[in-house]
């Protein structure tokens, strides 16, 4: 398994993923699925602000997908990032996200940020285990401001601050 950028070939996939995960859990807070070019206008858009793809890959399978972008439009912002990733369901409980989110993390270093975040329905568990076990830690939790399948959905907010060598405390 490696873990490279996405291309335009690997569309098909990562919507399949994204879309599997709208409709059968609430990784997602939509219930509209994408198109392979909606996706792919979303790649080539996260991909133009200088912030990665990526995916996990078993030989032409893609198994996962990662990305982050900006948390916040504001230039204050401009040093945390927000990340999501993605498994195939076929391929979960091995450790592919926790080598996505590791990986996200080094390119977010690299790129001089100095907070990566990440939302999570609260009813998850298996995603707030694998943030906690990559050094996340929570900051906030917000009953009831989302909805999906008829149900009031909580949003958790994790963090990690990150070894950016780069990132300014104060410019």
């Amino acid at each position: 398994m490696i873990i490279r950028p996405a291309t335009e070939q690997d569309i098909p996939a990562i919507t399949a993923i994204f879309n599997e995960a709208v409709a059968n859990s609430n990784a997602i807070w939509t219930e509209k699925q994408d198109s392979d070019a909606e996706r792919l206008a979303w790649m080539t858009a996260r991909q133009a602000l200088g912030y990665p793809v990526l995916v996990a890959v078993e030989g032409a399978t893609v198994l996962g997908y990662g990305t982050f972008g900006d948390f916040r439009a504001f230039p204050g912002y401009r040093y945390s990032v927000e990340q999501s990733v993605y498994v195939h369901a076929d391929h979960r409980g091995r450790g592919l996200g926790r080598i996505i989110v590791d990986e996200l993390i080094a390119v977010a270093t690299a790129l001089g940020k100095h907070v990566m975040i990440a939302g999570i329905d609260g009813g998850n568990p298996a995603s707030l285990r694998l943030h906690a076990q990559a050094g996340f830690v929570e900051v906030a939790r917000m009953p009831e401001v989302g909805r999906k399948f008829g149900r009031w959905l909580d949003l958790v907010f994790m963090q990690r601050l990150l070894d950016a060598p780069g990132a300014a405390r104060a410019d």
